[in-house]
């Protein structure tokens, strides 16, 4: 089992996951972070940390679309272990739906 990034963080990508994540196992995009599926040790400190609650354990249903995105893009994004600031307009953007089909980006993020 691993944890996944979901579609609310798209935009708002709160870093708060970040710093506590005990084996740094976030990558960082543009616009959003993602989990390495692979590294993730499923100790939970990371989900309740999202101001969006944007993190999901997989083993909820529906979230195999998320598995396959977090993983491909933990493969070319650079690892994030710093927490940064969120945008500035990261709360007008906290729960919009369909953002990851409207806005995701594929570019990578600064990483450490």
């Amino acid at each position: 089992m691993t944890y996944v990034v979901t579609d609310n963080c798209v935009r708002c990508k709160y870093m708060d996951c970040v710093e506590v994540c005990p084996v740094d196992c976030f990558y960082e995009g543009e616009n959003m972070l993602v989990i390495h599926p692979d590294e993730c040790i499923d100790c939970g400190v990371c989900e309740p940390e999202c101001p969006a609650e944007a993190i999901k354990p997989d083993t909820e249903p529906g979230l195999e679309k998320w598995l396959t995105v977090n993983a491909e893009y933990a493969d070319k994004w650079p690892n994030i272990t710093v927490k940064r600031e969120a945008p500035d307009d990261a709360k007008e953007w906290d729960g919009k739906p369909n953002k990851f089909e409207q806005y995701f980006s594929a570019e990578p993020g600064q990483g450490d």
